[in-house]
């Protein structure tokens, strides 16, 4: 079978095997007798004589093969029969291999897709030397786990169940995936569990791996949701690692199951207080309270009440005159009193002014002006109303002036 250079998988295990001869690693295991050769034909025989060295076959008229006593776990009967592959001859004697037969036997069991137990034997640049059974076999580095090895060394002797990649008898090349295998387990695991849960239920789980747009957190074994960085509190988060930690248990809510629990949204915001449910009783049409600017855009600029509780300064409520470019009244971080325009609870948005009821900005003497004109005419006796005002007047004509 010959790569395919627009597969990537093709030309992962090509670069995987650059400068490896996989028929060299698998010289050492051949019989010095034996052929050699994967695609010799099985052929039966009877053992007919065993000495301490070399075990006598029989293989049909005028056929007789000779077998080291080495290539047998037990030492053989006269009269058992096994299968073996035919080398050349010596001395009128056929020479035998019962592990060439042993491996070409395994050669017919093989096919792509299939899954093969497989024991690490050794080590190189490329990936991992693998044996199922007599054959020799090989799998990439980047196929060998799920995330990346370091060092491929913690897998010698150990046993693997493996996916069949590629093979090709007359190379003597069978290419193995561990990965394959952890990669459907774990899919298996996902839609398990994702079958158990449901969008509304609280899950606990681990932080896993933290990005700059949210966090990850395993919920069940090889099932993740993330949680989005608008969703891990009501309070604003600028950097999320200043609030999670990887490794860290949390508990979130279940907003969103997608693609058979691929794609689980989360959320640690839903299971705090809500602080939009107490403005109705803090925040009316002409309140007015000190804000602090976290987010400035072209068209206004966005107030933050109280931790969770933000309100928009739209463009035109910064000053009676006209304003092209809100960047240049106010930047992140200025505070400064507004006034509440409107209250949309259900919306979850303020509308907020820096302007009083006249248009004065507030803050300002004219608007502090104003205040006590109006506390006064709604508060003073009416003796003492005209001579206050006249002073109020006074003080206004001087600041105008």
């Amino acid at each position: 079978m010959s790569p395919d250079p627009n597969n990537p998988i093709d030309s992962e295990i090509e670069a995987a095997l650059a400068g490896i001869d996989l028929q060299a690693l698998d010289a050492t295991d051949s019989p010095s007798g034996g052929s050699g050769k994967p695609g010799s034909k099985l052929q039966r025989g009877t053992i007919v004589g065993v000495d301490a060295k070399d075990i006598f076959v029989d293989l049909g008229p005028r056929k007789q093969g000779v077998i080291s006593a080495s290539e047998f776990d037990e030492p053989p009967q006269v009269g058992d029969t096994f299968e073996f592959t035919v080398g050349r001859e010596e001395e009128g004697l056929l020479l035998l291999s019962r592990r060439e037969a042993k491996e070409l036997a395994a050669w017919d069991e093989l096919e792509i897709g299939s899954l093969v137990k497989a024991r690490v034997t050794g080590v190189n640049t490329g990936g991992l030397e693998m044996k199922i059974g007599p054959l020799s076999a090989f799998m990439p580095a980047s196929h060998a786990s799920l995330q990346r090895v370091e060092d491929l060394g913690t897998f010698l002797g150990q046993s693997f169940l493996c996916q069949v990649l590629e093979t090709d008898r007359s190379r003597k090349r069978v290419v193995l995936s561990r990965r394959a295998v952890l990669e459907s387990e774990r899919s298996q695991a996902r839609a398990e569990a994702a079958d158990s849960l449901s969008v509304g239920s609280v899950v606990r789980g681990k932080v896993t791996r933290l990005e700059k747009f949210g966090a990850f957190v395993e919920i069940a074994k090889g099932l993740e949701g993330l949680v989005h960085v608008s969703n891990i509190s009501r309070k604003r988060v600028e950097d999320i690692e200043e609030v999670l930690k990887t490794g860290q248990d949390v508990e979130a809510l279940i907003t969103e199951i997608k693609e058979g629990g691929r794609r689980i949204g989360l959320s640690m915001a839903a299971l705090e207080p809500n602080p939009w449910d107490e403005v109705p009783d803090k925040y009316h049409e002409g309140t007015i309270v000190e804000g602090k600017v976290v987010r400035v855009a072209d068209f206004g600029a966005f107030v933050e009440l109280e931790s969770g509780i933000d309100g928009l300064v739209h463009v035109s409520q910064f000053s009676r005159d006209r304003i092209n470019r809100v960047q240049d009244v106010v930047k992140q971080g200025d505070s400064f009193p507004v006034r509440v325009l409107s209250v949309d609870v259900h919306a979850q948005r303020i509308s907020l002014s820096r302007l009083d009821e006249h248009g004065a900005l507030l803050g300002t003497e004219e608007a502090a002006d104003a205040g006590a004109v109006r506390e006064m005419i709604q508060g003073s006796q009416h003796g003492k109303l005209g001579t206050n005002l006249g002073d109020l007047f006074k003080r206004a004509m001087k600041s105008d002036g």
